[in-house]
């Protein structure tokens, strides 16, 4: 009876362990880049199976994800159909339709092959990356055929191998961007009507230097055998709310990282080049340190992202399964996650979306859904965020000091509040929380705008002094020249 006791005890003892650390798995770096433990930015608000759903069959390797206004959208791939889902008030999914066909202009109607992703624009077109059809299709709300965009016909364009489009997305101009499997140009670029355009974004090219000494020495046909430098391959893209596209990718040098020479995330403009804001102590690689417990090595490999109104980046790690969120600044906002079968865990996240502040991550292997709502603590560091983009700066210090009562090691809220304060031209205060914090650059702008403020306030003084030191060595000059010409008398 003992044993059975004793038993029991333990796996309860398990349990809530496992509990615990499924819920206070939330961390930033600190300026050293030691993990600093900090409260949950985000709960586990539902967790959701093809059953929840009510599906008639179970998901099967879903890889692709999409949200609009309350509209989500699932690709299911190897069930070759895309789920529309409503997103309602108490953070619940609800089935709305399958989207399995689509509607040619002859009358005949057309299914998807291995679609593995989907994009809707403002205006209700749906864009799917129909990949084993070799095709991206745009259907209006009906799902009748809009557009195809094919394999480009163009010299530019290597032919050779199958055309097999993995990740879609569309400007407000009807612009589409398509990334294609053994593609390593960057995006290829379609106009509103179809016509390719070119490629875009095209990533850096990556050197493994073993093999570029290897090739010095090798013969004719040992090159030939090896793989050639190519430039990198991005992984999956997402469209924020200015046009910008941000990117992540999954091929670099580990070395590369804290150099800033890979760039594992990256936000293009116009002309494809990466104008992504890196001002913090560390780059936005993911984790800043890493080994290999439990048999996970290796840095941070993002395999999706997605951009909150706030400007605020949200990239979810295969890896470890942890997602990272960053301010417009390159700051670190928060990271939490791991890889599990447990709530606020995954084991292979495919695909991160939101809807206003709540998140949504897609697990391709478990074939679920994960709603992320955050907590009170998550919602001030977004309120603070918000307020100071607006140019509230008096609420925004008064939130990020209520930040700092629920965690007075969070250093983005120092530097918040140091912000803030230089806004309200509080430049002293604002350097002493900058040096507190060691932020060399904020600190340097607080201290130049304080000895400005102190020579506007003390420039007649300083002229007085200044005059002082000019005329009274002259006037004393004057006074022993004038003894000296009276004793001469």
């Amino acid at each position: 009876m003992n044993r059975i006791k004793n038993l029991l005890l333990v796996l309860l003892i398990s349990l809530l362990c496992s509990n615990l650390f499924a819920k206070g798995d939330s961390y930033i770096y600190d300026y050293w880049g030691d993990i600093e433990k900090s409260p949950d930015t985000y709960r586990v608000a539902n967790v959701l199976f093809a059953h929840d759903l009510n599906l008639g069959s179970s998901l099967k390797n879903p890889s692709g994800f999409f949200c609009i206004n309350d509209s989500v959208y699932l690709v299911d791939t190897d069930n070759n159909r895309i789920l529309e889902l409503t997103f309602t008030k108490d953070k619940k999914l609800v089935y709305k339709r399958t989207i399995d066909k689509i509607n040619t202009p002859e009358g005949i109607v057309d299914t998807f092959l291995g679609p593995k992703d989907i994009f809707v624009d403002a205006s209700g077109f749906i864009y799917v990356a129909d990949t084993n059809n070799g095709r991206v299709v745009k259907v209006d709300s009906n799902l009748n055929l809009v557009l195809q965009f094919l394999e480009p016909d163009d010299p530019t364009y290597k032919k050779g191998k199958s055309f097999l489009p993995e990740k879609v997305v569309a400007d407000s101009k009807g612009r589409v961007y398509i990334l294609a499997k053994n593609v390593n140009r960057g995006f290829i670029k379609y106009e509103y009507d179809g016509t390719f355009s070119g490629f875009y974004g095209a990533g850096d090219v990556v050197v493994n230097w073993t093999d570029y000494v290897w090739k010095m020495f090798s013969t004719k046909a040992q090159r030939a055998q090896l793989e050639s430098f190519v430039p990198t391959e991005y992984s999956n893209v997402y469209i924020d709310n200015e046009g910008f596209l941000f990117s992540v990718t999954k091929t670099f040098e580990e070395w590369a990282l804290h150099s800033g020479e890979a760039k594992p995330i990256r936000r293009l403009n116009a002309l494809g080049d990466d104008i992504l804001i890196t001002n913090a102590e560390y780059l936005p690689i993911g984790d800043v340190d890493w080994g290999n417990a439990g048999g996970i090595k290796g840095p941070a490999h993002f395999s999706d992202i997605t951009v909150l109104d706030n400007e605020v980046y949200v990239a979810v790690d295969e890896t470890r399964g942890r997602i990272f969120g960053y301010d417009s600044q390159g700051y670190l906002l928060y990271a939490f996650g791991g890889r599990g079968n447990i709530n606020g865990f995954f084991t292979s996240p495919a695909a991160i979306e939101h809807i206003g502040r709540d998140l949504f991550v897609l697990d391709s292997m478990n074939a679920s859904i994960t709603v992320l709502s955050p907590t009170e603590y998550g919602d001030l560091i977004y309120d603070a965020t918000e307020l100071y983009a607006r140019g509230e700066y008096d609420q925004s210090a008064d939130v990020w000091k209520q930040v700092l009562g629920y965690n007075g090691n969070y250093d983005l809220a120092y530097i918040g509040l140091g912000k803030s304060y230089i806004r309200q031209e509080k430049y002293k205060e604002a350097m002493e929380l900058f040096k507190l914090k060691r932020d060399r650059r904020d600190y340097s702008k607080a201290f130049k705008y304080y000895r400005q403020e102190w020579l506007e306030k003390n420039i007649y003084w300083l002229i007085a002094v200044v005059l002082a030191l000019i005329l009274i060595p002259f006037i004393i000059k004057q006074i022993k020249k004038f003894k000296k010409e009276l004793m001469s008398l």
